[in-house]
């Protein structure tokens, strides 16, 4: 006997018990974005893996880490299978001038790759919706941003079980300034880092203060804050930022702590974050990046995005036992006799035409074991044709789930019968 081949750890399939759970999902995700102007854009799962290197940063966990990277046997190239969207969106706007002398507002969604530990809420192969708002400076679009997610988690149901954390990172002058007071304040605390925090010592200090390591958290909290560091236009930005959320009526916490794990995020930065899901979790998390299209081969333009992890968010709806049930067929026919299933399959398509979902019973099988599995398929109504109901030219409406008596009328009546039941 063959060897059983299964998915590869971390990559999980979506079977059809939950895929409908996935369609709803982003079903209200494409009406959001519709609904605040944004368009769809794809790119290839591959890129070249100096795109990604550039853009997040050579010295960040995903590049150093968490990157399916392997090289092309046709060219030699190095290619990495993307583990996050805006580097890819970037460098198709770049490449297509799409922001010659305008602005775009973009998403993207699909999966992304990271090559980590598996764990609840945290996959090898996740799926990532994520917005790229190009080519607008001021604090307005920020706070737009924070509105549309906020709006989404009222829409799902979910505001009450997430929060919302941001801060400003300032500019790359105010960072630079921070940054050297910050490697001369964690070179006092050498001899109690980790071998991540030295080697980002001089490389990525702002990193180092990004420590789950409980070790370390009160040298973490006594390091010098980027706030203070801030210039006035960068103060101008975030105060602006904040006082449009709070007339928003939208609640949010400033946490100086938050920075972020991909390089090339500045001034505005924020997360949406739940502890529903056990340890504290971020379900979508972003920020502004005015400097990344440069960086990628495009003129000066600022831009600000997020993304959000599909599946954190469908076990949050999950455990709060907010997603649909699934979708019932409308009709199942149960067919009996000679030429039965030439009759069915043209009523099936009148019945489609008109609207209903149907299944069509093929192949041999009794009376009995039909209408079984008409009732296992959670069809509402069953439609049965039998040789007297072809002789006449009708059909045997029967709901399977309403109080409601069976009725036998002509085919061109199927559809306004089961309609009128319905109702």
């Amino acid at each position: 006997m063959a060897q059983k081949l299964q998915a590869i750890k971390g990559m999980n399939d979506v079977l059809p018990a939950e895929s409908y759970q996935w369609e709803y999902f982003e079903g209200v995700l494409r009406k959001l974005l519709a609904d605040y102007g944004y368009q769809n854009i794809r790119t290839p799962i591959v890129e070249t893996t100096p795109l990604f290197v550039r853009a997040i940063g050579e010295v960040t966990d995903v590049v150093e880490k968490e990157m399916y990277t392997f090289i092309d046997s046709l060219n030699g190239d190095s290619l990495t299978l993307r583990p996050e969207g805006t580097a890819g969106t970037l460098r198709a706007v770049v490449e297509h001038t799409l922001l010659y002398n305008t602005t775009q507002k973009l998403w993207y969604m699909g999966p992304m790759f990271r090559h980590e530990k598996p764990q609840k809420g945290r996959y090898r192969q996740f799926h990532q919706m994520g917005i790229e708002a190009l080519g607008f400076a001021g604090p307005d679009i920020d706070a737009e941003i924070i509105a549309m997610t906020a709006d989404l988690w009222q829409r799902l149901g979910l505001s009450q079980y997430v929060r919302l954390e941001i801060n400003s990172l300032g500019n790359a002058e105010e960072r630079a300034a921070h940054r050297e007071a910050l490697i001369a304040y964690l070179e006092g605390f050498v001899d109690i880092l980790d071998e991540d925090g030295k080697r980002r010592l001089y490389t990525n200090p702002l990193r180092v203060l990004d420590t789950k390591n409980p070790a370390l958290q009160e040298m973490a909290d006594q390091a010098p804050r980027l706030s203070d560091y801030l210039g006035e236009q960068s103060r101008a930005h975030y105060e602006g930022w904040k006082t449009m959320i709070a007339s928003l009526g939208i609640d949010f916490v400033e946490n100086p702590r938050l920075v972020r794990g991909l390089d090339y995020y500045n001034q505005s930065v924020f997360e949406w974050v739940t502890t529903e899901l056990g340890a504290q979790g971020t379900v979508c998390a972003g920020g502004r990046y005015d400097g990344l299209i440069e960086q990628l081969g495009g003129k000066p333009a600022p831009g600000i995005g997020f993304g959000m992890g599909l599946e954190r968010v469908l076990l949050l709806l999950q455990d709060k036992g907010l997603l649909p049930a699934a979708r019932s067929v409308d009709v199942y026919i149960v067919q009996q006799g000679a030429g039965a299933a030439m009759y069915a399959m043209k009523l099936a398509q009148q019945l489609r035409t008109a609207g209903l979902s149907v299944i069509q019973h093929l192949g041999e099988g009794s009376f009995k074991s039909q209408m079984k599995k008409a009732d296992g398929s959670g069809a509402e109504f069953a439609v049965i044709i039998g040789e007297n109901e072809m002789a006449a030219g009708q059909a045997v409406v029967k709901p399977m789930r309403a109080d409601a008596a069976q009725q036998t009328v002509a085919l061109d009546q199927v559809a306004s019968t089961i309609a009128a039941i319905k109702a």
